[in-house]
């Protein structure tokens, strides 16, 4: 496995390894500032390369703050790993996740965000904004940096393949492509439709991000909100009517 590392905003760099077995990309995004921030773990089997990429950018000893969307292998699997070598490292994910899941997988208690609640890294400010059900479990919740509009979107906007770092250009069509091709295989509706799904994704757009940081895929830059009301429609379209 090869992993990747570019800066897509300022203080902001993706850390990407692409897996053959699985044909995507499982992308970590860390952001460095005087409390750095960790958006997604990795699997534990990914670790090793994972950590090998944040030490080029900080000393991993210094990491604070290991935030995730919701509980999965790919978002917080190596959450204990990192325990292991950052000893002031904090989990932070929803008041579900913190009490549900990570209660008894985590070695260290997690900082349970409300929504809307604000976790301060320095210049940075990362908005919790809770999505239950989007993009998958209950305990579901994104990140918002407001100093620089950077939402941290999780398993939305998935594309599958070995994509470029940045994208300034769509990526609604090749999410929705694969949408529809998760229709016709094992992972059916591996996305829940709810009658919230519209008004969850109508909020994160009106947070207007400049940068949408996708965990497996490109990220984009651009005009988030017109990307996410697009997605938005798809997924109305898509798995509306399925």
């Amino acid at each position: 496995m090869q992993t990747d590392v570019h800066e897509i905003a300022p203080d902001l760099y993706r850390i990407s390894t692409y897996v053959d077995e699985f044909g995507i990309q499982f992308n970590q995004f860390l952001l460095r500032d005087a409390e750095p921030f960790l958006m997604h773990t990795g699997m534990r089997r990914m670790f090793p390369a994972t950590l090998d990429a944040v030490a080029r950018i900080i000393d991993p000893a210094t990491l604070r703050w290991i935030g995730y969307s919701h509980f999965e292998p790919d978002e917080c699997g190596a959450l204990n790993e990192w325990f292991g070598v950052a000893p002031h490292a904090t989990a932070v994910c929803s008041m579900v996740g913190a009490m549900v899941m990570l209660g008894d997988f985590s070695d260290r208690p997690a900082r349970p965000m409300a929504d809307d609640e604000l976790l301060e890294t320095g210049r940075h400010r990362l908005r919790f904004v809770s999505t239950p059900h989007l993009p998958h479990g209950w305990d579901a919740g994104l990140f918002f940096d407001e100093a620089d509009k950077t939402l941290f979107c999780s398993d939305l906007l998935f594309q599958p393949g070995n994509a470029k770092p940045l994208s300034e250009s769509d990526i609604v069509e090749p999410a929705v492509d694969a949408m529809r091709a998760a229709l016709e295989g094992p992972m059916a509706k591996d996305m829940p439709y709810t009658r919230d799904t519209r008004r969850l994704l109508d909020r994160l757009a009106a947070l207007k991000p400049r940068t949408l940081a996708v965990m497996h895929g490109a990220s984009f830059r651009g005009d988030g909100a017109a990307t996410l009301r697009g997605y938005a429609d798809a997924v109305d379209t898509v798995l509306g009517t399925a």
